[in-house]
């Protein structure tokens, strides 16, 4: 039976199944492949698909422009005081309008709470670009960076260590739907959601995923092939700043820290990154890193999902 994902949503990695996630990957590394090979199909073309910012981006926004645009459809950019919803409207009667006039609905917002309530409302595709507790698009970027650099996922390492955020969420879903070893290490006090630690546990008894949680990043890191981490203080909790730098010092990513891992380990940042606080200079400019690859995946990861979700 062949998979689809016409009509689906993306609220978070464990919206899909394995196949489904095999799906946006294979789809991704062959839409790639063809646009280097100067392939232009344009599937989407007279499609138009609203991509609202209640939160400020610059790689969510041009990626996802982007791939609109290489797939033939209108990008419709709601942001800043112009957002969808920043005149009192309801959640849902703003929904039901776009609804009306896009084919999808791509946002990146603060609370879970709202995606969930846009997507129950709307009869078009709701994407999640970012949210306080998922970011599933970046998480597919990974993937897809991941395994252009091993060629393959299933059974790879993956450490990250830091703050127990939306990221953290992300390589828990994402790692136990393809067969990951995924460990996570925080500060005490920082840890991932427990419940999203269930879900993922859950999932990797049906994959052959492994999952840890703990709070040594050096443990953490040991023979992983990828270490990954993300900023110390998201939008939202910049008075946190000076706490937040003195309870995460012994997690920067540094040489040292990266000379645990496995010959070889690659380093991920789903960026920006906060350079001499989460992540030294040396790591994120060596050879080991590949960030730059990450962002430039998702727009190829995101133009494959949005060609699946609107096929």
């Amino acid at each position: 039976m062949t998979t689809t994902l016409a009509g689906r949503d993306l609220l978070t990695l464990s919206d899909f199944s394995p196949a489904e996630i095999r799906l946006v990957l294979d789809t991704a590394h062959s839409q790639k492949a063809a646009w280097a090979a100067g392939e232009r199909d344009v599937p989407l073309t007279g499609m138009a698909i609203a991509l609202i910012f209640e939160k400020p981006s610059v790689r969510t926004r041009v990626s996802f422009e982007v791939a609109c645009a290489r797939l033939g459809a209108t990008p419709v950019v709601l942001s800043g005081s112009d957002s969808a919803f920043s005149r009192g409207e309801t959640v849902a009667d703003t929904a039901r309008v776009l609804e009306r006039y896009c084919e999808a609905i791509v946002l990146r917002t603060f609370e879970q709470a709202k995606l969930d309530e846009v997507a129950r409302t709307a009869r078009v595709p709701v994407v999640n670009s970012l949210s306080d507790d998922h970011h599933p698009c970046q998480g597919l970027a990974d993937l897809l960076t991941i395994e252009e650099h091993l060629g393959r996922l299933e059974g790879v390492k993956l450490a990250y260590v830091g703050d127990g955020n939306n990221m953290a969420h992300t390589y828990l879903h994402g790692g136990a739907l393809t067969g990951m070893d995924v460990r996570i290490a925080t500060p005490p006090g920082f840890e991932p959601s427990t419940s999203v630690v269930e879900e993922a546990t859950a999932i990797a008894a049906t994959t052959g995923a492994r999952i840890a949680v703990g709070h040594d990043a050096a443990a953490a890191v040991e023979g992983a092939d990828i270490v990954a981490t993300d900023t110390w203080a998201s939008m939202g909790q910049e008075d946190e700043h000076a706490e937040r730098l003195r309870a995460f010092a012994p997690f920067r990513v540094d040489e040292t820290l990266m000379s645990c891992g496995a010959g070889g380990a690659l380093f991920i940042h789903c960026l920006p990154a906060h350079r001499g606080e989460e992540v030294t200079d040396e790591v994120i400019e060596s050879e080991c890193s590949v960030v730059f690859d990450q962002a430039e995946n998702r727009m190829h990861a995101q133009k494959a999902l949005l060609s699946l979700l609107l096929s």
